[in-house]
């Protein structure tokens, strides 16, 4: 029941029913995207779900995971076509490995891990020398560093812990 969406002329923004959205960041690789996606929609789900059953907490939780999985996507935080500083860039990462990592998680893939290198081409649109973005996540209190064999920040690879009563 999908409905069709209008773009504005410089693509930045959809309109539904009226109203401008900011759109998804169109660098973004589509399996990356549909990822994110895909998390977004069960944050939203889980959302509802803590309303109905009046649970304050699950309710925070969720609303905390839809928030990363928009900043991911391009939607909230820094638009997506300024060019981004670096705590811009660390915020989108940081929003990037959770929100992958949620997804991942639930899907049962990869035991909810994310690599450094994807993370980055998300968050800086690109290769990044920022070591900024490699000290956000390995000091993330919901990301644990995990050994890929490799010794270079690309080869690094999170996995989602999330603290209690967290994410």
């Amino acid at each position: 029941m999908s409905r069709e969406v209008e773009r504005t002329e410089d693509g930045r923004h959809i309109v539904v029913d009226g109203r401008r959205w900011r759109a998804s960041d169109p660098a973004i690789d589509d399996d990356v995207r549909a990822e994110l996606v895909r998390e977004l929609m069960a944050a939203r789900r889980a959302v509802g779900a803590g309303s109905r059953s009046s649970d304050e907490d699950a309710v925070a939780s969720a609303r905390r995971r839809v928030q990363d999985a928009k900043v991911a996507l391009g939607e909230r935080g820094r638009a997506w076509w300024e060019p981004p500083d670096d705590e811009a860039i660390v915020e989108r990462a940081v929003a990037t490995a959770l929100a992958l990592g949620r997804a991942r998680g639930a899907a049962g893939e990869s035991a909810g891990e994310v690599a450094h290198g994807e993370v980055v081409r998300v968050a800086a649109r690109g290769p990044s020398t920022s070591s900024s973005v490699r000290e956000a996540l390995d000091g993330h209190r919901d990301l644990t560093a995990v050994d890929a064999g490799g010794g270079s920040a690309g080869d690094r690879r999170y996995r989602v812990e999330p603290s209690p009563g967290g994410s």
